[in-house]
């Protein structure tokens, strides 16, 4: 299935603004705020017009009382699509949604080559996608390793307390027979002494 480079022009009010080129620096800032971080693999340009008299390209910006209205430029990739009908469905839901109030409008679709398979449906979605398991992969790995942790935390305590329980019966060994020793000392001596009173 064919990929599509789908762009849009956007309406963008700008208020209490002086000049052309400070409206498009806010609106193009605006703009990549609401698409952040979410789409931030959308393009956001100023747009161009014609001039009517001498033909040359211009800045698509119009500053009146101190309010611009900004042509912006949105470019989105579309992979996979069944027609340019359908990749500019696509882009115009996608853009269209981070965007509510700005009106958009579809000025061109080309077709291009990817150089690998891409995800599916659109660039966005397909991205947006990967993020959300992504992000479930970690809660899952950040729980296990808690777990493990707790695990061999565990381990640890009862490896010390057996190795506190080996000592303390080894140190009542030791005692017992100190004690069977000097018994056994006690004894002899007190044999000897009979002896010596025998004799």
């Amino acid at each position: 299935m064919p990929n599509f480079n789908v762009f849009l022009e956007g309406a963008w009010l700008v208020k209490d603004v002086a000049t052309g080129e400070d409206a498009i620096g806010i609106a193009i800032s605006e703009a990549g705020k609401r698409l952040n971080p979410r789409l931030e693999f959308v393009g956001v340009d100023v747009g161009t017009m014609s001039c009517a008299s001498c033909d040359e390209e211009l800045m698509s910006v119009y500053v009146v009382a101190n309010t611009a209205l900004v042509g912006l430029l949105f470019q989105m990739k579309v992979y996979e699509a069944e027609s340019e009908e359908h990749a500019s469905r696509i882009a115009t839901s996608v853009i269209g949604k981070a965007l509510r109030d700005v009106p958009l409008k579809i000025v061109e679709v080309d077709e291009f080559v990817a150089d690998s398979r891409p995800p599916r449906q659109s660039e966005g979605q397909g991205r947006g996608r990967s993020e959300h398991r992504s992000g479930e992969h970690g809660g899952r790995g950040e729980r296990r390793d808690r777990s493990e942790r707790g695990e061999r935390g565990e381990r640890g305590d009862r490896s010390e307390r057996r190795s506190r329980d080996d000592r303390d019966r080894g140190d009542d060994r030791r005692g017992r027979n100190e004690r069977g020793e000097r018994s056994e000392k006690s004894e002899q001596y007190e044999n000897d002494e009979f002896d010596d009173d025998s004799e």
